[in-house]
């Protein structure tokens, strides 16, 4: 018993003098519990609307007004056409628009006529879905006391009428996978060097560190290459969905997120002294975040405000907003500017910063 006690006090003593096993092993439960906890909800808050009213009586404005103060909808305007519906959409400035036909209050008397439709982004079917199932109940509970037979609205889906859900996931795995192969691998490759000691040969050798590093990331952005190639065909000619804007754009975007993804590996590089360290940091910081705040399955309006902040500062989350601008609903380059920047920003920064932190170990 006092040598059993003896073996457990020395593997204690050895866990705690390391802190960052410490931080694993205490903090990986807290900061699973909290982002699976507010991130992982299939109820639909703070959807922004806008009206197209026709009818102008009363009844419109009540049901207007009654979507107003729910707490899945936030009414963002008024407006006059099903132009600027349509532009709304487009630019993400609002998720849906409900529009009222003339004489609405009159037409609920004729049974199977409808008199709304409701618009919305079929490029996230699974939000899209969501968002018209709390907007129809709410219109029906509003319009049965004038209506005996139940309404069912018009359902106009932009980009994605099937609402097919690879429409969704294409996207979000695009942002995966290469995340997957740019940052874990490359950091895994280059702590590898430095775990069997030949980094300090090959820092030590007349080539420049520099162009060390980099030579070891152009396999991994090759790879990439390959993958997003791979994962385009597929989705084309297997899944169904379309590139339906510029696929030049498209991939140049992927390359700028390919190049974001490899400076985040070798900044992970040189901060872990060994591959398993690697391994967790790319699975704890980078991967499970990529999953749950990136809106790759769950919509970051949903999330709580603090998540929403944190999701600002994961490079996935803005490629993926740039893949279906890009690819689902064949926006223009012009769309996707602020995300493009935010993600050069992001490489620019991780590449700086892994550069430093290289030099300082030189040195």
């Amino acid at each position: 018993m006092k040598q059993f006690l003896t073996f457990a006090g020395k593997e204690f003593l050895h866990i705690f003098r390391d802190t960052r096993t410490v931080m694993i092993l205490l903090l990986m439960p807290v900061v699973q519990i909290i982002l699976f906890g507010f991130a992982l909800t299939n109820e639909i808050t703070n959807v922004k609307f806008a009206v197209l009213d026709h009818s102008k009586d009363a009844l419109t404005n009540t049901i207007t007004e009654r979507l107003s103060q729910s707490e899945h909808f936030i009414f963002e305007k008024s407006i006059s056409t099903e132009e600027e519906a349509d532009y709304l959409i487009m630019s993400s400035k609002v998720s849906l628009v409900v529009i009222f036909g003339n004489n609405f209050r009159e037409s609920l008397g004729h049974k199977g006529e409808s008199q709304i439709t409701l618009v919305a982004d079929g490029s996230d079917p699974n939000t899209a879905a969501g968002v018209l199932r709390y907007a129809s109940a709410i219109i029906a509970s509003e319009a049965r006391p004038v209506n005996e037979y139940t309404i069912e609205p018009v359902v106009r889906l932009l980009y994605n009428p099937q609402m097919k859900s690879a429409y969704n996931f294409v996207p979000g795995v695009m942002g995966l996978i290469l995340m997957l192969i740019c940052a874990m691998m490359t950091s895994v490759s280059i702590v590898r060097e430095k775990e069997t000691g030949t980094m300090e040969v090959l820092l030590a050798s007349p080539v420049k560190p520099v162009i060390v590093i980099l030579a070891k990331t152009v396999p991994y952005f090759l790879l990439s290459v390959v993958n997003l190639t791979t994962i385009l065909l597929l989705s084309v000619f297997v899944l169904g969905v379309p590139v339906t804007g510029s696929i030049y754009w498209l991939v140049l975007t992927s390359f700028v997120f390919i190049i974001v993804s490899l400076s985040t590996g070798l900044l992970i590089s040189s901060f872990a002294t060994t591959q398993v360290a690697a391994m967790l940091i790319s699975g704890l910081v980078f991967m499970m975040p990529v999953i749950l705040l990136s809106g790759m399955i769950y919509p970051i309006s949903n999330m709580h405000v603090i998540l929403q902040f944190i999701a600002q500062f994961i490079p996935a989350k803005w490629f993926i907003e740039s893949v279906r601008k890009l690819m689902i609903q064949g926006l223009p380059v012009s769309s996707v500017v602020k995300e493009l920047a935010v993600m050069i920003s992001m490489g620019i920064a991780f590449i700086i910063l892994s550069i430093r932190s290289f030099k300082q170990r030189l040195e």
